[in-house]
């Protein structure tokens, strides 16, 4: 059955999905893969799959913020995915930070409301330790900044940019203190629903993204082949324990 909005059909993508939120970025990230060929592009669903090392994989294009990406990873998965790698931008919470410095997630803050639908607040929005582990891996080979941490995943991207032109400034800027407080090291808008949604459907989730921090935001080069390369790390692994 074709999927309402990603307009996929089961056979059409891989066990692991990479999962930028522009559509734009989707042929670039694809373009690393073997094969690639276009599936589908529906709303700001734009699907292409190829090959890893053997293994098929997808990426598909979320849009911006957590609604979207719900409904990306409950139609892949029900198309056969169980591994969903987030690949975007985010801007830096610590001092230091260089522009272009990857962040591997290790969980996110759910400072949103979608994930809320699935799991009450308490419930923890954490990536995959073996997701982790392969990136951990990936992007020490390939000698690039990074940090490893917590993500802050929002709802509405002015309110962080611009949080004085909110009713609720003063609380929103006390939060992310909080935020910095506690050793966050990103902000973005989609990891955190993600995790949530994974774990209820015991997929694995785990995202790699670059921040925004001092200096110019350079092109994404850097980003994606960390992420291809995160995924055939993750592909060793896998079949090291016959998964």
């Amino acid at each position: 059955m074709k999927q309402y909005h990603t307009h996929t059909v089961p056979g059409d993508v891989g066990k692991y999905v990479l999962l930028p939120g522009d559509p734009g970025r989707v042929p670039l990230i694809a373009a690393h893969l073997e094969d690639a060929k276009h599936i589908a592009t529906n709303r700001e669903y734009v699907t292409y799959t190829g090959w890893l090392d053997g293994e098929k994989v997808s990426v598909t294009s979320t849009g911006i913020g957590c609604p979207s990406s719900a409904i990306a990873v409950e139609e892949l998965y029900r198309c056969g995915a169980d591994t969903f790698i987030r690949v975007g931008t985010s801007g830096s919470l610590q001092p230091g930070t260089k522009s272009n410095d990857l962040a591997i997630v290790t969980g996110a803050i759910r400072h949103e409301g979608t994930s809320s639908h699935y799991m009450p607040i308490e419930f923890p929005a954490v990536c995959d330790l073996e997701v982790v582990t392969a990136m951990r891996t990936a992007v020490n080979r390939l000698g690039v900044r990074y940090q490893v941490g917590i993500s802050h995943s929002k709802d509405s991207f002015y309110g962080e940019v611009e949080p004085e032109r909110s009713a609720i400034s003063e609380e929103l800027k006390d939060l992310w203190r909080a935020w910095q407080i506690g050793g966050a090291i990103c902000s973005e808008m989609e990891i955190s629903t993600i995790c949530v949604v994974s774990s209820i459907l015991r997929a694995r989730a785990g995202g790699i993204m670059a921040m925004h921090g001092e200096g110019e935001f350079g092109p994404l080069d850097g980003l994606i082949v960390a992420a291809v390369e995160s995924v055939k790390e993750l592909i060793k692994i896998d079949k090291e324990r016959g998964r």
